[in-house]
């Protein structure tokens, strides 16, 4: 794997164009089994530039809210209240503006990187509403002018709240700051619900059904606001470890690791495979690493949650960072790695910097007994009826078995996207032929996604 050039298959070109679709991908997979996809480590070291972005982004709104003490003294401040809530927020504004999630070339966009803001401020371009003949007021697939407004509302709400301060003292969270005013909170989860019932996409890309209910837990009081995000971490956890029960998740796992740009091509990486590299089926190994990661998700968490500090804790958060280190390192395909790290930062802030803290605690129960089973519902109805949920507030997602839509066009079709559609961009496969110069050339990485 070349820093700058990518480490594609060696083929004949003639001979192998030859050959049927079937007998083309067999050297792709062969060559994603051992070397993944081959991309060049100037790939990973910019996603790795964008992460280091994102906590600065993170570190610099909390620094803003008065009552913080130094930039550098991050120590004494990063457990106020204030800071995790920022966290939310600014995470919250990086998906959905397009930066987090499937964002650049690892993610198969090239020119441009990503789409979010460059779309939903456009009148004109494509909407998708959830309920269009049960919510009034949001038929139509056509983005208007009132629909990039509030969108815009949105991104304004979120960034005021990011450089606000916070409301005054919580004694019950010991600290003089507090959280930010509760109208900013059901300003920006108005919007957002009102812009999510006339295109659910901005909601899916906002990640809603994460910080959404987070957001949410900080219009509780005292120590309900805590008890409340975490029980949400928990909800997450489990829903995603639900996700995994299944008979292809050690496919996932060969195939992540076998991607996994800090695994250097080699016996370590066959070994995840059966026979390679005739029969790359996942190995005892990979079915091993996957179940056993399943239970970590699924069991671990809960240690965090029922025990209050000492070694418990401590040995619990050690297992979930690693946990969602091996995840970020990995750089799964969807990219999902400003998540990592904020559910990193959401083991350390709730679960070792608040462990005192349980559901013992809870003043108002029926809240958090009302959010956990809206989230909860939403997981079981989803696995249960996946037709009549999204993948993602049903969190099967965490699997990785999202990336399984194949658009079959004709080449006559690519010239009425470019000149029908509001698109910034070409299809993909146009996209590519840009990056390679030809179109032969972009066979190659083509056949390697159909592989994947």
């Amino acid at each position: 794997m070349g820093f700058i050039r990518p480490n594609l298959p060696v083929v004949d070109m003639a001979e192998w164009t030859s050959r049927s679709r079937a007998e083309r991908i067999v050297p792709m997979a062969r060559h994603i089994a051992e070397h993944g996809f081959g991309t060049p480590l100037v790939m990973h070291v910019t996603y790795g530039v964008k992460i280091a972005l994102y906590i600065l982004g993170g570190w610099l709104f909390a620094w803003s809210t008065s009552g913080i003490g130094g930039f550098s003294h991050v120590g004494e401040w990063w457990s106020e209240p204030i800071v995790f809530q920022k966290a939310v927020l600014f995470t919250m504004l990086f998906e959905v503006v397009g930066l987090g999630c499937c964002f650049g070339p690892l993610a198969g966009r090239y020119f441009p990187p990503m789409g979010s803001i460059l779309y939903w401020l456009r009148p004109g371009t494509i909407r998708l509403p959830p309920w269009p003949n049960r919510v009034p007021l949001t038929k139509g697939s056509n983005r208007t002018p009132f629909d990039a407004l509030l969108y815009g509302v949105l991104l304004v709400l979120l960034l005021t709240a990011l450089v606000s301060d916070g409301a005054g003292p919580i004694p019950a969270l010991d600290t003089t700051i507090g959280v930010l005013p509760w109208w900013r909170t059901v300003a920006i989860l108005a919007v957002l619900a009102v812009l999510s019932l006339r295109d659910k996409v901005i909601f899916l890309a906002a990640r809603g059904e994460v910080y959404a209910p987070l957001a949410l837990t900080f219009l509780f009081a005292g120590a309900d606001i805590i008890v409340g995000a975490k029980v949400v971490f928990m909800v997450i956890w489990l829903g995603a470890a639900t996700s995994k029960l299944n008979r292809h998740f050690p496919f996932v796992i060969s195939t992540m690791l076998a991607n996994n740009p800090f695994i250097p091509s080699g016996p370590l990486k066959r070994s995840m495979f059966r026979h390679h590299p005739d029969d790359l089926r996942p190995s005892a190994l990979a079915g091993f690493i996957a179940h056993f990661s399943t239970a970590v998700e699924g069991l671990v968490p809960l240690v965090l949650l029922f025990s209050h500090g000492g070694w418990p804790t401590a040995i619990a958060a050690f297992v979930m960072i690693v946990f969602h280190l091996n995840i970020l390192l990995a750089f799964p395909m969807g990219v999902p790695l400003e998540w990592n790290v904020f559910m990193i930062f959401g083991v350390l802030w709730l679960f070792v910097a608040h462990a005192r803290l349980g559901l013992s605690d809870i003043a108002h129960p029926l809240p958090i007994a009302a959010l956990f089973a809206v989230m909860a519902g939403t997981v079981v109805v989803g696995n249960l009826y996946p037709r009549k949920v999204s993948f993602l507030p049903g969190m099967r997602y965490y699997a990785g078995n999202w990336d399984t839509t194949l658009w079959c066009v004709r080449p006559s079709a690519d010239e009425k996207f470019r000149v029908g559609s509001r698109a910034l961009g070409p299809m993909q496969h146009q996209q590519l032929e840009r990056l390679y110069g030809s179109k032969e050339e972009t066979l190659i990485p083509l056949h390697l996604a159909l592989a994947f």
